[in-house]
């Protein structure tokens, strides 16, 4: 035995020797890639996540990853509409350049995306929820997306195995997904990006069973300009049509029966048909909750004027829009807390964020597309342990166009030379003086369409936003965004922003030249829509 001692003893002196003379070995390991977990919903105004504004609604875990990272006050879309907002996210290309400039024209698979060049450089990619085109996407190891829309209740899914039905409420079938990706077919060995992908809170706001009786029961603050006349505003503001008195449909949005609606001789433009999905149990909830809300609006209507039905319509759509943001906090909850308890979120870069923003009510409106603030503006928070610091707030003006080479830099993969993006890297690390962007392009497209929204272009700074109107009409605006935050006040005529005008339209045609937009390539556009009978 003593021999064997002796033995072991010299053994283990000659390996700490052999450690202390390569003090270096341990420190040559290559460090690995972090992890991306791109969680995105649909339609989520910034004015309904508390971290930014906690008048409307309390969202304590999405709130957890600007606590622990990064909160951008400034960030915005490039094209206010969902379909070509998610199609600039994935090529880093504006919608002129990428073609996907609306909800009608096909997403051109030739477009190189960002998960297909994390694939290439080593990643496990995987996409759960809705994507809202195409179905089979490219540079994904494995996904399961939403057909178009997709539904609230019972939904469908396309895998590259075939179609499934899943029984259940969207948003945490959508997180029951993503989990069981990270817990069963995760690569250990590989870093991953994860896009998590939510319906909610898209139209037509229908609300999980646990949330029905709190939110029914709420009432909210009433937006400052919820009866905006747009009284200094074009043609555009004024013929829109997403407004909750006129256009908001009270069976199809505010969940009021057919047997009310058809009782008070109140039409709806859409037939009634989410809830047609619903088991009968389902359906039972529903109606003990939704019921009793219909019955009350048949004897209240009668005595119901332009305000105070106005104001009844909003405080229904809030309580559903919100409803329905209660649910996707909870899951995303779900998927910060499984992180944590694995440890996985010590290498890993998370980001919420939204396709665009949204109306809750502002200039009496619902919906988006125009490029005034509550549509322009999109909610963005972002964490990264060791190199964002928590609790830090940014105003710098920041795009979904920048995320694709964002997250190239950080996987250490080159972008391609048609991305037109900022990588966010330096603004995370705390280096604001290699960021310059003092300005940013908009261009939205769909006209004539749904809601009415005219073409527009424009640029927006820090301090103020211009834009123009064309098609039919030639108009344009500009706001003062540090003294009307609000933008009701249009000041493109007055003489004392002549000199703001005549520089913002140098450097708005300065920035159609950069990302290689121009006159012509609208007019291409307008023909399209004239050929396949969009314009009459």
């Amino acid at each position: 035995m003593k021999k064997i001692t002796v033995t072991f003893t010299i053994f283990s002196l000659l390996c700490l020797l052999s450690c202390k003379s390569n003090p270096e070995k341990e420190m040559v390991k290559t460090p690995k890639k972090p992890n991306i977990v791109f969680i995105m919903s649909d339609d989520h105004a910034y004015q309904a996540i508390s971290a930014y504004d906690a008048r409307l609604i309390q969202t304590p875990n999405i709130d957890r990853i600007a606590n622990e990272g990064m909160l951008f006050t400034n960030a915005s879309v490039t094209n206010s509409i969902c379909a070509p907002s998610r199609a600039v996210i994935l090529t880093g290309k504006h919608s002129h350049l990428n073609g996907k400039i609306d909800n009608r024209m096909p997403f051109d698979t030739t477009n190189v995306t960002f998960p297909q060049l994390l694939q290439k450089s080593g990643y496990q990619t995987a996409m759960f929820g809705k994507l809202h085109f195409g179905n089979n996407p490219k540079g994904f190891d494995e996904f399961k997306i939403l057909p178009g829309q997709g539904d609230y209740y019972n939904p469908k899914f396309i895998t590259s195995a075939g179609d499934t039905t899943v029984t259940g409420y969207v948003t945490d079938i959508i997180t029951d997904l993503t989990l069981d990706w990270m817990q069963k077919r995760r690569d250990t060995a590989r870093p991953f990006l994860l896009m998590y992908l939510h319906k909610a809170p898209h139209r037509t706001w229908l609300p999980a069973e646990r949330h029905y009786t709190e939110f029914t029961k709420k009432s909210f603050p009433l937006p400052e300009t919820l009866f905006d006349t747009y009284e200094t505003r074009g043609t555009a503001a004024k013929t829109a049509e997403m407004g909750i008195l006129k256009e908001m449909q009270l069976r199809y949005d505010n969940k009021l029966t057919q047997a009310v609606t058809d009782a008070l001789k109140v039409e709806d433009k859409y037939e009634w048909s989410p809830l047609d999905r619903m088991t009968p149990e389902q359906r039972t909830a529903w109606d003990a909750t939704y019921g009793p809300i219909s019955e009350q609006f048949r004897k209240d209507y009668p005595s119901m004027n332009d305000s105070t039905l106005t104001i009844w319509k909003y405080q229904r759509y809030m309580q559903d829009y919100l409803a329905t943001i209660a649910a996707v906090d909870e899951n995303v909850g779900r998927l910060l807390d499984y992180m944590d308890e694995t440890g996985l979120d010590e290498n890993t870069l998370v980001v919420y964020t939204s396709d665009q923003g949204f109306y809750l009510g502002e200039h009496g409106w619902f919906d988006k597309r125009f490029m005034y603030n509550e549509s322009f503006k999109t909610p963005l928070l972002i964490k990264w342990p060791n190199v964002i610091t928590p609790g830090t707030t940014t105003t710098e003006m920041v795009q979904n166009l920048d995320f694709a080479q964002t997250f190239l830099e950080v996987a250490g993969a080159a972008p391609t030379e048609e991305m037109q993006g900022e990588s966010l890297v330096p603004l995370l690390k705390g280096e604001k003086e290699k960021w310059d962007r003092d300005a940013i392009y908009y261009h939205y497209y769909e006209y004539p369409a749904v809601h009415a929204v005219k073409r527009h272009y424009g640029i927006a700074t820090e301090d103020y936003k211009l834009m123009h109107f064309y098609y039919n009409v030639d108009e344009w605006e500009l706001y003062d965004r540090k003294n009307d935050p609000q933008e009701v006040n249009n000041v493109y005529d007055d003489p004392a922003y002549a000199t703001v005008v005549a520089e913002l339209k140098e450097k708005l045609e300065g920035l159609r030249v950069k990302y290689k937009d121009s006159d012509e390539l609208s007019n291409q556009y307008i023909q399209i829509y004239k050929d396949n009978g969009w314009i009459k």
